[in-house]
């Protein structure tokens, strides 16, 4: 089910999400279904979207739904920065998705996380991709791109 996604302004986009329990895991998979849906609907309506982190639903859990290659469920991820290396980017988000902020980002970083299988998996992500999981991993700190603003004339709204 394509689920509202919760749009900048919203109170709970700023909260920090809890960790997601093993025995939590089967609950959930209706949850991954409706992220993975949402990224679909953000595609058909916008054209852009290839994440979403569970906050932007209203679930306050560490979770991340990746549709890129294939899908990925990222479940309680932590991010290791590889070298001072960085880039600035427009980042776009789909809790504001006519709006684009100028954001710097490191270039590289290891993602440690536990998928769908609660299996421990580790992916090595560079340029797009780094970029993509950190965006996707400060949604779980409540913290939003627009936070992230190398400075106040970094914004750049959509045609």
């Amino acid at each position: 089910m394509e689920r509202e996604i919760l749009l900048l302004g919203d109170p709970g986009l700023y909260e920090i999400s809890e960790e997601v329990r093993q025995e939590e895991l089967e609950s959930l998979g209706p949850v991954f279904t409706d992220m993975f849906d949402c990224i679909k609907g953000i595609r058909r309506d916008y054209g852009f979207g290839r994440a979403i982190a569970a906050p932007q639903i209203g679930v306050k859990k560490r979770l991340i739904c990746m549709l890129t290659d294939r899908p990925y469920v990222i479940i309680n991820p932590s991010l290791k920065f590889v070298g001072e290396e960085m880039m600035e980017l427009l980042d776009d988000c789909m809790s504001f998705p006519n709006l684009l902020v100028w954001v710097r980002r490191y270039r590289h970083c290891i993602l440690h996380y536990r998928d769908e299988n609660w299996q421990e998996r580790t992916m090595d992500m560079e340029d797009d991709m780094s970029e993509l999981i950190q965006h996707e991993y400060d949604h779980l700190d409540g913290i939003l791109a627009t936070m992230r603003a190398i400075d106040n004339k970094s914004f750049v709204m959509k045609r």
